[in-house]
């Protein structure tokens, strides 16, 4: 129950401040004991994918319970892709050799029995113009000119392309990019995948809907304003039922309760409760309902 279609494992455990590290063995376990159907963790750099596999890895190696440990190598999946970072969009083609380079590695793993080695989806991959040079993504204004900028869309649409040659899902990212990355969408001819995160209104939604993208919420909606609610109620009932996707982006966005903690894919059972309320349903309806979005989306057969 309350699958997580995007988090960043090795970010939630090892990466942060020491002093908000948390056990990956906990949440892994916490995970299993609640019937997790399915947890996605995602890629942001071109080298991260055999990285991120042994980090989880580890993490299932010191899960004391082997019978929950079987249960997280069953239901932890992969993606790999490139996140629009300065340093990657100026390197793109070699970044996109790479990033090709590790996916046919962990597909040569010969431990591959053992987890779901095999991507099942390409990114996060995407555009973002928020600028906040203090935040954690550091994104300065200064740093595109319009050499960038199209460099930046070109880095995405050769993932789009690799993601149609291999006929996988894409995560997208899209952050203040919404014309741009249609633009991206419509030059690459081609329509599967996510737009993670959602953060456009309803009538942007529609236009990715049209498409045949699905629209996945974070724990983001539940820190809306009661003079936005209306709008995120229109939105949040707009994406049909077999649209609908919900996640963490963990460790970022802990939804309320926890806002303003580190996140973990455990808590992504409050945007759970927060969408079905709005939705007219319940939590545990929902959960179904995005558990077979899931196994469509990714081809699954479990």
């Amino acid at each position: 129950m309350y699958s997580d279609t995007h988090f960043h494992f090795e970010h939630t455990t090892i990466r942060d401040n020491k002093e908000n590290t948390v056990n990956g063995a906990e949440i892994l376990t916490a995970m299993a004991k609640r019937k997790c159907y399915f947890g996605l963790d995602i890629g942001t750099e071109s080298d991260d994918l055999l990285m991120r596999q042994a980090c989880i890895d580890t993490a299932i190696a010191q899960m004391k319970d082997t019978i929950l440990a079987d249960k997280v190598r069953k239901f932890i999946y992969f993606s790999a892709g490139i996140w629009p970072s300065v340093e990657e969009i100026k390197d793109r083609f070699n970044s996109m050799k790479t990033l090709k380079e590790q996916i046919a590695k962990a597909e040569a793993d010969n431990d591959n029995e053992t987890l779901n080695r095999k991507i099942i989806a390409i990114g996060e991959c995407g555009l973002d113009h928020h600028w906040n040079p203090g935040g954690v993504d550091g994104r300065c204004e200064s740093d595109f000119d319009q050499q960038m900028f199209l460099a930046e869309k070109e880095l995405f649409e050769l993932q789009l392309e690799y993601a149609k040659e291999l006929n996988l899902p894409v995560i997208i990212h899209s952050r203040d990019a919404f014309e741009d990355t249609l633009d991206c969408i419509k030059n690459a001819g081609y329509d599967n995948g996510i737009i993670h995160c959602y953060s456009y209104g309803a009538e942007e939604a529609k236009a990715f809907l049209e498409r045949g993208w699905y629209i996945s919420f974070s724990g983001g909606v539940t820190y809306t304003k009661k003079s936005k609610m209306e709008g995120m109620k229109e939105l949040l009932t707009l994406v049909p039922e077999d649209r609908i996707l919900c996640e963490t982006d963990s460790p970022y966005l802990a939804p309320v309760p926890l806002r303003g903690t580190l996140n973990t894919p455990v808590n992504v059972e409050h945007t759970y409760k927060f969408i079905a309320e709005i939705r007219g349903t319940t939590p545990e309806q929902l959960s179904n309902t995005v558990d077979e979005n899931i196994k469509k989306l990714f081809n699954l057969t479990v």
